[in-house]
């Protein structure tokens, strides 16, 4: 599996890079999509900060997981599925609540990962550092869902990205 991660240092990489490594998966990074173009991704995750998307349509992909607030960049993707991420209640990823250095995902609509396991709607508790921003968050456990971690297995492989 090629997985590319396009972010501005949020730690979205650092998060799912030790889970994506177990389960074999070719991981690139990069601050820009011409930096990921070159490489046929099964999954580009596009962090909250990601930047520069005027070469987003040279990235090929199988599925993109990209912020709500990103939608315009799906329709210049070359991929097959989009997944949203974000705090609006039309994103296939949000957040139900925020307790103190736990949020609570949830997963809003049927997930399909790439090998095809569909992933139900629920609600999952995950630990989130104190005054880290969620997103990145949701980033991280987007791209360990899509990529078939199951979802009763993700609070313990996801490192949250710091504060």
């Amino acid at each position: 599996m090629r997985v590319g991660i396009w972010e501005q240092d949020e730690g979205v990489a650092a998060a799912v890079s030790a889970a994506l490594a177990e389960r074999g998966a070719a991981v690139r990074t990069g601050r820009h999509p011409a930096e990921l173009a070159p490489w046929p991704l099964e999954l580009l995750a596009v962090a909250p900060g990601a930047r520069g998307w005027a070469g987003a349509g040279a990235v090929r992909c199988r599925t993109v997981l990209l912020p709500g607030s990103a939608g315009p960049l799906a329709r210049a993707l070359l991929a097959s599925q989009a997944v949203s991420y974000g705090t609006s209640p039309r994103d296939t990823l949000t957040f139900s609540s925020l307790e103190g250095d736990r949020l609570c995902l949830a997963v809003q609509r049927e997930l399909v990962p790439l090998a095809g396991a569909v992933v139900e709607q629920q609600e999952l508790v995950l630990p989130l550092p104190t005054g880290a921003s969620p997103l990145p968050l949701l980033a991280a456990a987007g791209v360990l869902l899509l990529s078939g971690v199951p979802p009763e297995e993700l609070a313990g492989r996801l490192r949250p990205p710091p504060a």
